[in-house]
């Protein structure tokens, strides 16, 4: 397999807090790899990085070989690597498919010589643009909110609308961010086999921070654990869930990891 994320000895600090410490991991091209671990481990730092919200303390983060130490989200946005938020980031005034039709990038329209004395060239483009986003819609089976303001929609809605936008650009990988948060089960579901599907057909590579471990066990393979600051173990979700220093790392030596709904914080 091809490393698509490599996380070398990445340590951050903030202040005389070590929230992570020389840690190393690796994310495969075309894997959906999932990121755990309890309250404090370092988990949510080590995501922010690797997404360009704030550069390690010292260590290297590559792109697909590339040195991406670092940058900011948008630069990194550019060079294929795209976020989804815990709490889904809709433009709320437009409507569903207006905010498909907002996210791909270098769109002639935004050049105002374009606007001005190219239209025929801007109209064309803006007719893809809508014959995708219309295809979009259909796949995440929201064409019965597609003209709908997006900030009606429901929890669960948004986070399949972010998911669109996703597919209204080219990424090479997307890190998705406890997308099942204040989303019921059979939203969940739908979310989840958008991930399967982005996967399998289009090839896409998902690193994935999730607190509902029955959503990690369906959909991730590797996962990857980290403790104190650093990564505990990796591997397949059920070698995880018996693993017995993951589990004292989660309950002081209580129950197996998951259940019906097993989470972890």
């Amino acid at each position: 397999m091809t490393t698509i994320i490599d996380v070398q000895e990445v340590t951050k600090r903030f202040g005389n807090v070590l929230a992570v410490d020389r840690c190393s991991l690796k994310v495969e091209k075309g894997t959906i790899t999932g990121l755990i671990g309890p309250n404090g481990a370092g988990k949510t730092t080590m995501f922010n990085m690797v997404a360009g919200a704030f550069p390690p303390t010292s260590g290297r983060i590559l792109l697909d070989g590339e040195d991406v130490t670092g940058l900011p989200a948008h630069e990194l946005f550019s060079r294929g690597l795209l976020r989804t938020f815990q709490i889904a980031q809709e433009f709320s005034t437009m409507t569903a498919l207006e905010n498909l039709m907002m996210v791909p990038a270098r769109q002639s329209g935004e050049n105002v010589f374009n606007a001005c004395f190219r239209r025929g060239k801007v109209m064309a483009e803006e007719a893809r643009t809508r014959r995708r986003a219309e295809e979009v819609i259909d796949l995440l089976r929201l064409s019965h909110v597609k003209n709908e303001l997006a900030g009606n929609l429901s929890g669960g809605q948004k986070k399949l609308l972010e998911l669109g936008r996703v597919m209204m650009t080219e990424p090479r990988v997307v890190l998705l961010d406890e997308i099942a948060a204040g989303v019921n089960r059979t939203l969940l579901n739908d979310l989840a086999a958008v991930v399967q599907r982005l996967n399998k057909e289009e090839g896409l590579t998902f690193f994935v921070i999730e607190h509902d471990m029955d959503l990690i066990a369906r959909l991730c393979d590797p996962v990857i654990v980290m403790a104190a600051g650093s990564v505990m173990v990796q591997g397949p979700m059920e070698e995880i869930r018996n693993n017995p220093e993951v589990v004292e790392a989660y309950f002081g030596g209580g129950p197996a990891l998951g259940g019906a709904h097993g989470e972890a914080h």
